[in-house]
């Protein structure tokens, strides 16, 4: 790691951690996810994915304990939910509705993702957002009901939007802050914070993992 920033984004002043040459030798993962097996997990990521051995797991976690529960004041102990070699492959027309739209990874304060860019198209990145309608930048436990019955109204009241990947304001999201994908920086951010994939007109799709989108996509949970 040869830098590492902690900004605030938005009205909540939500914690976004940069770090800069996050592992020695990110080669060596593109070396390993081009020998995995992928498929599609779950309905809201627009692409495919693989396990990361958990050896992987813990060399890129263990100098970076200590700095990531002083970010995000969590415990001194940290549990990795789930880790995915993760490739971008769905084209904006094949985009399911939920796909459309900004996102969370769950409800939870304390849960954390870590996203390491390893792709050698460097041209896409990750962008957080504001629901226009209830002003929330992030959804917990208390929130969502409020949250889930706006978006069901503005859906029926303005219709779906259009198929492609959300990128800058939109009549239902204010765009409050972006980070370049560079290659081998990892972003980590709570969970429960609005954000989508910042996906420039040009990517590839690609499945290959020597050519496509392909990042390093890791789950924590601490104690808040």
């Amino acid at each position: 790691m040869t830098a590492v920033q902690l900004h605030y984004v938005g009205r909540e002043r939500q914690p976004v951690l940069v770090i800069d040459d996050f592992v020695p030798d990110p080669r060596a993962l593109i070396d390993e996810a081009a020998q995995l097996q992928y498929t599609t997990i779950g309905p809201h990521y627009p692409g495919i994915r693989a396990g990361v051995p958990a050896a992987r797991v813990r060399a890129f976690l263990a100098p970076i304990v200590d700095l990531l529960c002083s970010s995000f004041e969590c415990g001194s102990q940290l549990q990795v939910l789930e880790a995915y070699y993760s490739l971008v492959t769905t084209r904006p027309g094949e985009l399911r509705p939920i796909q459309r739209l900004p996102h969370f990874d769950g409800l939870e304060r304390e849960r954390l993702a870590l996203l390491h860019f390893i792709s050698s198209d460097r041209s896409s990145g990750t962008a957080f957002y504001r629901h226009r309608s209830t002003g929330f930048e992030s959804v917990d436990a208390v929130r969502y009901p409020q949250f889930s019955a706006a978006l069901t109204g503005e859906a029926a009241k303005h219709g779906l939007p259009d198929p492609a990947y959300i990128s800058g304001d939109t009549p239902m999201y204010e765009q409050i802050a972006s980070f370049d994908g560079a290659f081998n920086r990892a972003l980590v951010y709570r969970g429960h914070v609005l954000h989508c994939a910042l996906l420039p007109g040009g990517l590839s799709y690609s499945s290959d993992p020597r050519v496509g989108r392909l990042t390093v996509n890791t789950f924590l949970t601490g104690v808040a």
